[in-house]
């Protein structure tokens, strides 16, 4: 079987999903900063990929992706408390990085990196979120494909890079102040990776 041709795809979209009965406008990615993935590198949700990866430049979308499809379940049990000496550097508490709402880098005794939310910090403990912000939540993208064509070579091993932590791969050179911030992308925030 031939394997399947990686493509280059920017979109822009609106993501909506339901809050306490409320369909909430959660994420944009507009026609000047669109959403840009190479297919077939697990860099989008795999659910979001299938729904868009087939369609061609100018047509537009409008689909849900139920949440077994997307994050999954919102799981009490990945809410932590932690030691708040594990957050202490030479022997002081990082507020400056660890703070309520805070998106933080954690690491597992095997040495998988993950992100946690903080909840609350306390004068012993330190409450951390493991969810997926997005957990728990049906998904519902309205868009238009702004580009899609074949990826250039260069293109994938940029995003391989990225993908292995040997760049930004969004092409902004690194992930300092020329990047957007305002990603939920718990990575570099360079605005490549959104929420999916």
């Amino acid at each position: 079987m031939e394997e399947q041709k990686k493509r280059f795809i920017a979109a822009s979209y609106k993501l909506f999903a339901n809050e306490n009965g409320e369909n909430k406008l959660i994420e944009e990615a507009p026609a000047e900063q669109p959403f840009v993935f190479i297919s077939g590198l697990g860099v989008a949700l795999e659910s979001f990929e299938k729904a868009i990866v087939d369609l061609k430049t100018d047509d537009t979308f409008d689909f849900t992706i139920m949440q077994e499809e997307a994050y999954g379940p919102y799981m009490e049990e990945r809410v932590l408390d932690l030691d708040r000496e594990m957050f202490c550097i030479n022997g002081h508490f990082d507020k400056e990085n660890v703070y309520e709402g805070a998106i933080i880098p954690l690491q597992n005794e095997e040495g998988t990196r993950f992100s946690g939310r903080v909840m609350s910090i306390g004068d012993d403990k330190v409450k951390i979120d493991l969810n997926h912000p997005l957990a728990g939540k049906d998904l519902h993208f309205t868009g238009k494909i702004i580009e899609v064509r074949d990826a250039r070579e260069e293109e994938i091993m940029q995003t391989i890079d990225h993908l292995t932590g040997k760049g930004c791969g969004c092409g902004c050179d690194s992930c300092g102040d020329d990047c957007n911030k305002d990603s939920h992308d718990s990575g570099c925030g360079c605005g490549c990776g959104h929420c999916h």
